[in-house]
């Protein structure tokens, strides 16, 4: 089938429409605002509610939080955490009246997809959503965070509510081992 297509005018072969749209269009971009950020020196302000990277945090003491309940890696959709409690033989907690703490704690942030179903059903508010958007790598095995920089990108949080020193205030006065 040959389609038959209408011959163009001289002022169409020239382009010159074209053209002069297009300076248009540069000129009018030209005097706006520039929008372009400079990454590394400038960062975006994120909005409320912004549901960054999950990390795991430490008291005001410097204690780990997790109690290796597991409640976090069950909830997780994509399978993107993984909890190895102690063994049998337990494990020496960094805090007293701790139950117990996780022998190994990851979260693979490629499979992470950050809804935060982790942080809304911890009981002992160890992990927490951050602020982060720039979650870098060179490899794959870079993006799986062990317990270790969990806690270091973490930080500490600051309890109002001191759970801990208040059960070992209970023991004490019930004439029970902290």
């Amino acid at each position: 089938m040959i389609v038959k297509r209408k011959k163009l005018s001289l002022w169409e072969r020239l382009y010159l429409p074209a053209v002069i749209g297009g300076f248009k269009v540069t000129l009018r971009h030209f005097f706006r605002k520039k929008v372009t950020m400079q990454y590394p020196e400038e960062r975006w302000v994120v909005p409320e509610g912004y549901r960054g990277a999950p990390y795991l945090v430490k008291d005001q003491d410097g204690n780990t939080k997790c109690v290796s309940c597991q409640l976090c890696e069950f909830v997780c959709p994509p399978k993107a955490i993984k909890i190895i409690p102690p063994g049998p033989e337990g494990q020496v907690a960094d805090r007293p009246n701790a139950e117990k703490m996780p022998r190994e704690f990851e979260i693979n942030m490629i499979r992470c997809i950050f809804c935060g179903f982790c942080q809304e059903v911890c009981p002992e508010e160890a992990i927490f959503l951050m602020k982060d958007y720039s979650l870098t790598g060179s490899t794959r095995q870079e993006l799986i965070y062990d317990m270790k920089k969990l806690l270091a990108l973490g930080g500490v949080h600051q309890d109002k509510i001191k759970k801990w020193e208040h059960k070992a205030e209970e023991a004490r006065a019930q004439g029970m081992k902290p």
